[in-house]
Order: C-alpha cells, then structure tokens, then sequence
C-alpha cells in the first residue's frame, strides 16, 4: 500500500473523533480562506476555492460554515493572513517526505516542522531536497458505483486526463496539473461531484518498509499531521498487506 494512500487507514491511532473533526474542520478553513483571498468569492468563478468548498461538504461541513469563511476571508479585516509553504527532509531509512502548510507564523511553523522530523528520526532539508522525487498531479477519485471501469476511461480520456485506475474501491482519474480544474469539471458535469478532487504529489519511486521502520514513520507523519498549520503530508514508502495489519492491530 502506497505511503499517499496510507494515513486513510489507521486512523484509530488519531485521538478523539471530535478533535480529529474540528482539526480537519479548521484544516478546510483555512483553504477556503486563502482560496477566497487569493481569487474571486464566488466559488463558480474560482477553481481553487470551489474545490475547497467541495471539500468542505463532502467532509460534512454545513454550508452556513463554508459561507461564513468565504466573508470573513473578504471582509473588510479580511480575515487571517495565511502564507503558503512547504517543507521537505527525510524520515528514517531514508524515506522522502513533502509537508505543505498554510500559516500565519512561518517561524512557529518552521521551528515545529524541524521539531518533529528531529524527535522522530528524520531531518528537514532545504527546498528541493526530495520533491524531485514526486511528481505533481491532479487526481480526481469516484466511488465505483458512479459508471463502469470503460465509461470512467472514456470520458476520462476525452476530458484530457493522463490515466484512471479503477478497482472495486473506485476509480482514481490522475491528470496534468495544469488541466485539472478543466478535468475535474468535465467529469462533474458528467457523473456528479467527485468524492474527493485536489493536486498531490506522487512518488516516482518507493522505499519498501518494514514493521519497526513503518511504525516509526507513521508516528512522524502522525505528529506533523496533528500540526493545525499542516494541510498535507506526502511521503515515497510502502509497506506489505502482513506489515499494515500489524500495524492496525
């Protein structure tokens, strides 16, 4: 199972469900703030935000919430000042990881970020350091019930996506960057809202784990991912169906 794919599946290790909710809920603000800052406040004519506002209802945040963070990020105090930022650097055996973060404080965030890659077993690097190693896509994700494993290739393909991998899980449609919203659209259009639509960064290559090396990992990505300025974490490991169950026990 790829490390992009990975945090999905033991969530048990998170604490409280209702902590868990309210931080991916300040998580999808935060999006939605600078989305609607850095575009127009109408969702129709802003692909960015209306991805975040899509994101945002499909994680069952009421449409009373996602307004009011769309006035507030226009208002005249103009809401909070995120920054974007990234952050690179490796965990233990060597494993590349890729930390993105919307912050009102780019030192506290730096200082956190080194903090939980040196008490883990990993080092943050410079810009740069390992992202050579991804590539950036976007990718659009349906439940399988939504069209055949043909239909969703097909419109896929005429919609200008690269590929779709379809399984009994879903279909996954990854497409250049630069055509996503443009893609993600015309599958709207097609089959209705996606289940879950953004750019991530994919590893052209994996490093394989073991149980002691994956554990590790997951409880760097854990720390970072508990960080209310980190919105994403990518990283380029996999670990076995035996390992994962281990794990989850």
């Amino acid at each position: 199972m790829a490390g992009h794919s990975q945090f999905k599946n033991i969530m048990h290790r998170k604490g409280a469900q209702d902590a868990k909710r309210a931080r991916a809920f300040a998580k999808l603000i935060r999006e939605i703030t600078v989305s609607a800052k850095q575009g127009l406040p109408d969702p129709a004519a802003n692909p960015r935000l209306r991805a975040a506002v899509g994101a945002a209802l499909k994680a069952n945040m009421t449409r009373d919430t996602v307004d009011r963070a769309i006035k507030k990020a226009t208002g005249v105090a103009g809401g909070e000042d995120y920054a974007e930022v990234r952050y690179e650097g490796y965990g233990p055996s060597g494993v590349a990881l890729i930390v993105e973060a919307l912050t009102d404080n780019r030192n506290r965030t730096a200082s956190d970020v080194r903090s939980a890659f040196a008490k883990h077993g990993g080092a943050l690097g410079e810009t740069n350091s390992v992202s050579f190693m991804f590539s950036r896509l976007g990718v659009v994700r349906y439940p399988a019930a939504v069209a055949s494993e043909d239909a969703m290739l097909e419109a896929a393909i005429e919609a200008g996506a690269d590929d779709v991998a379809s399984s009994a899980d879903g279909h996954e449609v990854t497409v250049p960057m630069g055509d996503f919203f443009a893609v993600r659209d015309a599958l709207e259009q097609r089959f209705g809202s996606p289940e879950a639509a953004k750019v991530e960064w994919r590893p052209a290559t994996s490093v394989n784990l073991n149980e002691d090396t994956a554990r590790s990992i997951m409880k760097l990505i854990d720390v970072l991912e508990d960080n209310d300025d980190v919105q994403n974490v990518y990283a380029n490991f996999e670990v076995s169906e035996d390992v994962l169950a281990k794990l989850s026990a």
